[in-house]
């Protein structure tokens, strides 16, 4: 039994490595980028709520700040797409990367509300446009074998990296505090951390600059394609796009305040709440990682909707148990069962996608993932202020338990009839 356990390990390990030596250059270069902005990232998310309450501004204020990066993420998403198409994948990558950068050195120094507001705008744009622009690109620089595979390795890495991020950010306030003389929950303290941050993303730009650009065929840059798509396919698309937009309205009434829960209800310090992100951004990752081959052998939809619903009683748990280390193993649970399935969900929509249309399908995906991280943080806000955390977790728990049966009956109890593959179309 024992020798039969090895040789599927051994047999399972090959298959991956193999995987993943079918990358391509481009996407070696990608990937490289993601090390560089997972990890800063990981400090800047764990940071930037400390920062803005540390200058006097309430959770409500915060809420208002959050929702105004989504807002602009989500606004932004479609005119983002049909951006990327002009200025190709590459331009695309480095002027969204490029802005991220100037937006986190930019609240280093401009400490106005009016200010954080408008870096915010900043910001929300370049990730639509990183975001609307990463699904096509990996599209066109992955083969069908290998495909799931580079998705949520991308995806993984950027969560590991973003583990060593959230590790690193819960003692870099307390590092440069010792340098500058100050404490660690100080302003000083705050922003010279987030302004090494933003000088660290500007190296995530240089292996950017090496990937190689990919001519389009005349159809793919037919501004009326994508539309013409929608027009055949409505019902698909709203299938495909409706429970992602449901899960995002419930994850932005809690998951933008997990840092701001931990310190409030659980009384937990900065470094042990750097650690704790950073221990769930890493189980996030080994999910990640471990989805493509699950993916294999029980199907896409079949994972996304397993784990997903395995998630639920962790959520519960996480909210409402008054002990601090189990909602602490209760948030790492969480995490990579929610999560895991993200990266071949993303997978299963482009395939499902004519190549014409894939900028505006992603651009529609992001749209739904921000939709909900645009309004709840501001709801979540000022319900936090009034009630506490237990009536938001309460909402995320309903309306995500809405989109994984929305997962099941679209797409596992009956396939959708204009499920058509174009994964061959590349």
């Amino acid at each position: 039994m024992r020798t039969v356990s090895k040789s599927v390990n051994r047999r399972l390990i090959s298959e991956y490595t193999s995987r993943l030596k079918a990358f391509s250059p481009n996407a070696r270069f990608y990937l490289l980028s993601v090390v560089i902005f997972g990890a800063a990232t990981g400090v800047y998310r764990l940071l930037f709520n400390f920062y803005v309450l540390s200058l006097g501004f309430n959770e409500a204020h915060l809420g208002n700040m959050i929702t105004t990066y989504n807002m602009a993420a989500l606004i932004g998403a479609l005119p983002m797409g049909y951006l990327g198409d002009l200025l190709g994948r590459k331009r695309s990558f480095l002027v969204a990367y490029s802005l991220e950068s100037i937006s986190i050195i930019g609240i280093v120094f401009w400490r106005t509300e009016l200010a954080f507001f408008l870096l915010n705008i900043l910001s929300g744009l370049a990730f639509s446009l990183a975001g609307v622009t990463m699904s096509p690109f990996l599209m066109e620089n992955s083969q069908e074998h290998e495909r799931t595979y580079l998705f949520s390795f991308g995806m993984g890495i950027q969560m590991a990296m973003g583990s060593v991020g959230n590790w690193v950010g819960g003692y870099l306030p307390t590092w440069v505090a010792q340098s500058k003389g100050v404490t660690p929950t100080s302003i000083v303290a705050y922003s010279g951390s987030l302004l090494i941050i933003g000088m660290i993303t500007l190296l995530g730009l240089i292996p950017l600059m090496f990937l190689r650009t990919r001519q389009s065929s005349r159809s793919e840059q037919t501004v009326f394609a994508p539309i013409s798509f929608a027009s055949k396919h409505p019902v698909l698309l709203g299938k495909l796009v409706s429970p992602m937009l449901i899960t995002s309205i419930g994850a932005g009434l809690i998951m933008p305040f997990m840092n701001v829960f931990y310190r409030q209800v659980h009384h937990q310090p900065d470094p042990v709440i750097g650690g704790l992100f950073a221990w769930g951004s890493l189980a996030m990752g080994i999910g990640l990682l471990i989805a493509p081959p699950l993916a294999d052998r029980i199907g896409k939809i079949q994972l996304v909707v397993i784990t997903q619903a395995l998630s639920i009683p962790f959520l519960a748990l996480m909210g409402f148990t008054p002990i601090f280390f189990i909602s602490a193993a209760s948030y790492y649970i969480r995490l990579a069962l929610m999560n895991m399935s993200s990266p071949v969900y993303d997978t299963y929509v482009m395939e499902h996608v004519e190549p014409s249309a894939r900028a505006m399908v992603a651009s529609l995906v992001s749209m739904a993932n921000n939709f909900g991280w645009a309004f709840s943080p501001t709801i979540s806000g000022w319900l936090q202020v009034r009630y506490g955390f237990t009536p938001p977790f309460i909402g995320t728990l309903v309306l995500y338990s809405i989109s994984i049966y929305l997962y099941w009956s679209f797409f596992w109890k009956r396939k959708p009839k204009e499920s058509q593959s174009f994964a061959s179309a590349d």
